[in-house]
């Protein structure tokens, strides 16, 4: 069953909530790769806590973690009522070198915790990737992190985590995976793997960037739902159980993102954005055989 409301939220093994929307802002900064000033990063999000989103997703690789706490602080709503993620960069996936960002991301952004810690790709070797997640385990038992997790992993990154959890003393459990997912790019082995597992699945780029919006079967469905495009993809991302990431420094959209709870796909609506296809927009790690 989908999500009642943009405050609903989902339990995650670490026992803690995480809302079933976030509001991604990764490239906020940056315009045709021209760089915006910092303000628009915490303007647009200080609007989609306006708005209702309790959940903000950024990266030390995003460059904004500063811009995204200000908006939370300047938003007023309890600092325990907003979930926020950041993300240990791929060029820092070792033990120290985690350790490091780990730290810096706590003090960059000065909210007292994180709610949720991610291993931003599968770079480092073995020996680095578990060595990051030993410095997430530390950080976490340390009060510093609630929840940890990994993104663009692919099954054999998260077999071997998941077999280094098991048969060493480091422990911790993957609360998150965090993936670019669509119908154009479904990842089914990954979540299945994960959902096994009952480990929250994070789709980001929900809307394609805005690539597919003139698919004929986007067009078809938010004609007979009387929605646009985008509001049928996380609706989509949202029936299949997944907490999509969409983004937007536009404030119309930034609501309209959030206007999917009044409606539902069918399982025809559902089976016909079911593509077959592979073709992702970002970088894809998760698929990288050298890694």
């Amino acid at each position: 069953m989908a999500p009642t409301s943009l405050q609903s939220t989902y339990k995650m093994v670490s026992g803690y909530e995480i809302p079933v929307i976030g509001f991604g802002t990764l490239r906020i900064l940056t315009l045709n790769w021209q760089h915006r000033p910092p303000e628009i990063t915490e303007k647009v999000t200080l609007k989609a806590l306006e708005t209702g989103y309790r959940h903000i997703d950024s990266a030390k690789y995003y460059a904004n973690e500063k811009e995204c706490a200000k908006a939370m602080k300047k938003s007023g709503i309890d600092r325990s009522k907003i979930f926020y993620t950041t993300k240990v960069p791929a060029s820092s996936i070792s033990y120290e070198k985690a350790k490091e960002a780990i730290k810096a991301s706590v003090e960059d952004a000065d909210l007292g915790y994180i709610d949720l810690v991610l291993l931003h790709a599968p770079y480092g070797g073995r020996e680095g990737r578990l060595g990051a997640w030993r410095a997430l385990v530390e950080a976490q038992k340390a009060g510093l992190i609630r929840s940890i997790g990994v993104s663009n992993y692919g099954i054999h990154h998260l077999e071997e985590l998941e077999e280094y959890i098991n048969s060493s003393d480091v422990g911790g459990q993957i609360a998150v995976g965090q993936y670019e997912i669509h119908p154009w790019c479904a990842r089914e082995d990954i979540v299945a793997w994960l959902k096994k597992r009952d480990i929250i699945v994070e789709a980001y780029s929900p809307l394609v960037q805005a690539k597919r919006m003139d698919e004929p079967v986007l067009q078809n469905l938010a004609k007979k739902h009387n929605k646009t495009p985008a509001q049928i993809l996380v609706r989509w991302s949202l029936q299949k159980g997944y907490v999509p990431l969409p983004k937007s420094v536009t404030d119309s959209r930034i609501v309209e993102n959030t206007q999917v709870f009044d409606f539902e796909l069918s399982q025809e609506d559902m089976q016909s954005l079911n593509t077959g296809i592979y073709a992702p927009v970002c970088w894809d790690p998760a698929k990288d055989a050298r890694l």
